[in-house]
């Protein structure tokens, strides 16, 4: 066979298998079943990774602030355990009963955040006054629980809306939704927590582009936001500073900027496979918040590029997921909030990731299931539960479920013919 028919026919070869490869992919994403593992198997390595690294970030803050080295360890680890029996329940619950749950938690939310201003309960940390201690190490940040309740709650009343067939008017498609999160913009910024108001807007838009709203609202809308993000920005001089430190590779002279320019050198120096897990420089006191807002930019260090893309791709086949489970659904009730939980997750680790490559203003919002803090970790593994609940109600996923437990029952009961066969005829 001449040299360049031999060259062509491995050329069409390899074309053929990488083609054969890319169908068994799709087709595989197609599976009924496919959301459901993706989301458990995402969540999972994003846990799991992240308490590792947790574990590596956190041990050089904790002899600064004089605690043992594994105390924000522990901390997350507790944390992990109780939002995995939170994340438990919520697979269990029926979607009916993540729906009555709306009410009851946004009232419950807002209680906490009006208790936030009163002197004696609420407890500032790093110039927000956004905490409850309940004693001892233990302390919540009610902030972190109004995302979830503003997504069951909007899922129910959008649903409710749709069945009545009133969301193409601008009136019943923006109240009470567009107020009520307004109220939880306002109390939120009234403890000076920028970040979460920055998501509360990302969760709103996802839910209102989830209603269909027209394109001339959300041009408006996003006009308004801007402009009131503005004068938010200008009329607070550390919020401008921040804004000034996007794209910033030098710390100014007056100091500012200091951990964006940091958080950026933490990465740059991590190369393809980082200096190895506990090797960061970067942690010893020159970054701060190592092991919340900038544990990304200690993966990065650590685990180098491909550390960081690992993360990245975990996040992606997340959003997918949710995404999928929003989109093929036929009740309305479990479209929205699975929009709304996916939006919320997917926002918040842009912001976050943003801010440590110095795309994005820092925001002071930890990475979701990853950075430590087991307010944002709670009620984020709950919604974890909740989509994992409604992959597992879809019709395809259900048959699925049932066909797989027929099988293995016939295959048990195989096994205990043969292991009864194989006793002595006394014995039977």
């Amino acid at each position: 066979m001449p040299q360049a028919n031999v060259a062509t026919f491995r050329s069409t070869a390899r074309f053929g298998a990488v083609k054969g490869a890319w169908e068994r992919f799709q087709r595989g994403l197609e599976r009924p079943l496919t959301p459901y593992y993706l989301i458990l198997g995402s969540a999972a390595l994003i846990l799991v990774l992240g308490l590792v690294m947790v574990f590596s970030a956190s041990q050089i803050q904790a002899r600064l602030d004089g605690l043992p080295f594994d105390y924000y360890f522990k901390k997350q680890l507790i944390s992990i355990v109780i939002g995995g029996g939170l994340l438990y329940l919520a697979v269990r619950m029926p979607a009916r009963a993540h729906r009555a749950l709306a009410y009851p938690l946004l009232l419950g939310v807002l209680a906490l955040l009006l208790a936030v201003m009163v002197p004696g309960i609420g407890v500032a940390v790093n110039g927000n006054r956004n905490w409850i201690r309940l004693g001892g190490f233990f302390q919540i940040q009610p902030s972190e629980f109004a995302k979830l309740a503003l997504v069951l709650w909007a899922a129910d009343l959008l649903a409710r809306k749709q069945q009545m067939k009133t969301l193409g008017e601008w009136k019943h498609l923006l109240i009470p939704l567009v107020p009520m999160g307004l109220l939880l913009l306002a109390l939120v910024l009234a403890g000076g927590d920028m970040g979460t108001a920055m998501i509360i807007c990302a969760l709103l838009f996802g839910l209102l582009w989830l209603a269909g709203a027209p394109t001339r609202l959300f041009t408006m809308s996003a006009v308004l936001a801007l402009l009131a993000s503005a004068a938010l920005i200008i009329t607070v001089p550390h919020r401008l500073n921040r804004l000034s430190c996007i794209g910033a590779t030098h710390v100014a002279k007056d100091g500012s900027c200091f951990q964006a320019v940091h958080g950026i050198w933490a990465l740059a120096s991590g190369g393809l496979f980082g200096a190895g897990l506990g090797g960061s420089i970067e942690k010893w006191g020159q970054l701060p918040e190592p092991h919340t807002d900038f544990i990304f930019a200690v993966t990065g260090e650590e685990l180098g590029l491909a550390g960081t893309v690992s993360v990245l791709v975990l996040f992606a086949a997340l959003g997918y997921a949710g995404i999928r489970v929003a989109v093929r659904t036929k009740e309305p009730f479990i479209r929205y909030a699975a929009g709304g939980a996916t939006t919320w997750i997917m926002a918040q680790a842009t912001i976050n990731i943003g801010a440590v490559l110095g795309l994005l203003p820092i925001a002071g919002v930890p990475l979701p299931m990853f950075s430590y803090g087991g307010s944002a970790l709670l009620p984020t593994m709950f919604a974890i539960g909740m989509l994992l609940c409604f992959a597992r109600s879809e019709p395809g996923a259900k048959a699925a479920f049932a066909a797989r437990s027929r099988r293995n029952r016939r295959k048990g009961n195989k096994q205990a013919r043969r292991r009864f066969l194989r006793l002595p005829h006394k014995e039977r």
